[in-house]
């Protein structure tokens, strides 16, 4: 029997479990690819349920326990007296989500022998160091594009909200005001714009097909170019790179993973390359960014915006700059982890168990690191050889 160490955010302050807004959510047949939804034998949780909280428990307890395996739920993860910390060195299988990571850094898998299976319940798992993880033999998993549309549709969100000044709007209103003037001297129309997206993976063409109907210029940049097809349907200009990409756009959204290539990508000169007044929306990885260096833009007017859910480390402290930086839309790392997609990613834990207990193949799909070598999605989305390390805010 195996002991299962989840690791998930604190239920709300109101206690749970919370009163809900909707009776039900929609139901899906399938991802925009076709790839098919999480598929475990029973679903025995209810889909639209706050499942992603230390009370939600993904629905696993029951499953898990009637199996005879022991479930430890925590929301303490950091720290060396974190309970985390002390349950580790005896867990078989550790889950996290990247809203709320488990840093699983190589000092921490070294104190744990047993662990064989790390999941991450989402999508993103640089929380996890890869190359200790390849050299200690533990297989790492997500569930890809359980939420990715919601990230997606979040994006989309905060670049209207940035460009429309829909936040500072919205204060006038709830402090009493009517203020026109103050509300629209900072607010544009989207349409006509040239918006640009680093990335172009299943998040990345999402935000490209919605942004498509506002009549904007799309543009895009990444390592593996669209086919001709996709390029002239959205009509998309595609760019070499990311440095050529911002001279050209208003709005950029990021989408690409964390890795040496586009770690502090975005820092003071390319930023000084685009234009006055562009905005950037960042619901990828933290440190694709120099959180400084977006302050300073921010403060200097070379940025008009900044948002995103994406913070280092997650949570961040009371005192980081991005909570009072001027003009910035950010947001908890909540984008893909609405009640729609905890349904999925729950569904999809609670499959990958049931695959790794029965001893079956994983999905190639939701595969990062198997076999001692990265595997799947993750040898596409990756890198490993020392080149690759935790804690790079998680999605």
């Amino acid at each position: 029997m195996a002991k299962i160490l989840l690791v998930l955010y604190p239920d709300s302050v109101t206690g749970y479990p919370p009163k809900y807004a909707r009776d039900s959510i929609p139901v899906l047949d399938s991802y925009p690819d076709g790839q098919t939804l999480p598929s475990p034998s029973v679903i025995d949780f209810t889909p639209g349920a706050l499942l992603g909280s230390v009370s939600g428990e993904l629905g696993l307890r029951r499953f898990l326990e009637a199996a005879g395996h022991e479930l430890v739920v925590t929301s303490d993860k950091d720290g060396p007296n974190s309970v985390f910390e002390r349950e580790l060195a005896s867990a078989d299988i550790v889950i996290s989500q990247p809203f709320w990571p488990a840093y699983l850094t190589a000092e921490r898998i070294a104190k744990a022998p047993k662990l064989k299976l790390a999941i991450t319940a989402g999508i993103g798992s640089d929380h996890v160091d890869l190359d200790a993880a390849i050299s200690h033999g533990i297989t790492v998993v997500e569930e890809t594009y359980s939420n990715s549309i919601s990230v997606a549709e979040h994006a989309v969100m905060q670049v209207l909200a940035l460009v429309r000044n829909y936040l500072p709007s919205h204060e006038w209103v709830v402090n009493g005001g009517w203020n026109i003037a103050d509300s629209v001297e900072r607010a544009y129309d989207l349409e006509g714009m040239n918006v640009g997206v680093i990335a172009a993976g299943r998040i990345g063409r999402a935000v490209l097909r919605r942004l498509a109907p506002f009549d904007v210029r799309l543009h895009y940049t990444d390592k593996n170019r669209l086919s001709p097809e996709i390029e002239r349907e959205l009509g998309l200009t595609f760019h070499p790179d990311a440095a050529s990409l911002v001279r050209a756009v208003d709005v950029v959204s990021i989408h690409a993973p964390l890795h040496p290539e586009t770690y502090h990508l975005f820092d003071d000169a390319l930023i000084s390359s685009m234009k006055r007044g562009s905005y950037i929306v960042n619901t990828a990885r933290a440190e694709i960014t120099d959180r400084d260096a977006i302050v300073r833009a921010l403060e200097s007017g070379q940025l008009a915006g900044y948002a995103g859910d994406v913070w280092y480390p997650q949570p961040p402290a009371a005192d980081h700059p991005w909570r009072t930086m001027p003009h910035n839309g950010m947001t908890p790392h909540v984008s893909g982890s609405t009640l729609s997609a905890q349904a999925r990613y729950a569904a999809g834990t609670r499959e990958i168990l049931e695959d790794w207990f029965a001893d079956r193949p994983i999905r190639e799909e939701y595969l990062i690191v198997d076999g001692g070598q990265l595997a799947g999605v993750g040898a596409a989305s990756y890198t490993a050889g020392g080149e690759s390390s935790p804690g790079s805010g998680g999605k």
